[in-house]
């Protein structure tokens, strides 16, 4: 079986729902366009206005489980956002907007606990997203192998707990552990692998519920040694890319 390209995902608020897109054009040296765009400042952040931020500065799912069953859409032409989540009516906001990002702060504090630091403000930097490598990263996962840790699990675990960007399907299970320092091209362009993705506590929640019900890093670390999952790699060459693109891993 060829691989090929399945899903493509991104997270225009860093850690605050996800959305599927059809296609998209990478940029050299940059993330996904729109993909962790803003993030939630805590109110124990330490931010440089302008600049990138490693995750600790934000909330996240690895501290509330709850913001992993948000699902967003974004609207690029008016930089609006529309989140929803089962225990809260939906919110339709410009991140970017003051007043909205206000009401926004309103609306996601109480699926936050309260004995943790509280969402302060949307925070972002021009050119920059927040991802959580100090570069500019996109990441890729394999189907294959979260059918592989669903088996061993004895559970169904949903490809959106891993909060990822581009989705391969065709590959053996973990094969993408062999792409370090390796070239992928998928439609268009050409990424270049950098290191695999060391995951956190958001990914033991149900993307559905917000609810903590799986031991995904005590699986991965019997299976690899170290709670890793997927790997970040940097776009070399830009240009468009669709859902059913073939992927090519370069020798």
């Amino acid at each position: 079986m060829t691989a090929r390209l399945a899903s493509i995902q991104r997270h225009p608020l860093k850690s605050h729902g996800r959305e599927t897109l059809e296609g998209v054009r990478l940029t050299p040296g940059c993330a996904l366009p729109w993909d962790r765009h803003w993030a939630v400042a805590h109110d124990a952040a330490r931010l440089t206005e302008g600049a990138w931020a490693p995750c600790q500065n934000f909330s996240r799912g690895s501290k509330a489980a709850r913001l992993t069953a948000i699902s967003a859409k974004l609207d690029e032409g008016a930089a609006q956002l529309t989140l929803t989540h089962p225990d809260q009516a939906p919110i339709t906001f410009a991140p970017d907007d003051p007043d909205d990002a206000a009401r926004f702060i309103d609306w996601v504090r109480p699926l936050c606990p309260p004995d943790r630091a509280q969402p302060a403000r949307i925070f972002s930097a021009p050119d920059v997203a927040m991802t959580d490598t100090d570069y500019q990263s996109v990441s890729l996962l394999s189907l294959a192998s979260n059918a592989d840790l669903c088996a061993r699990m004895g559970q169904d675990l949903s490809p959106l707990r891993w909060r990822g960007n581009l989705w391969i399907e065709g590959t053996g299970p973990w094969a993408e552990r062999g792409w370090i320092g390796r070239e992928v091209r998928i439609g268009d362009t050409l990424l270049r692998v950098e290191e695999n993705i060391v995951r956190c506590l958001a990914t033991t929640a149900n993307p559905a519920t917000g609810e903590r019900d799986a031991d995904t890093l005590g699986a991965l670390k019997t299976l690899h040694g170290a709670a890793e999952f997927g790997v970040y790699a940097r776009v070399i060459e830009g240009g468009a890319i669709r859902t059913g693109d073939t992927v090519e891993v370069l020798p």
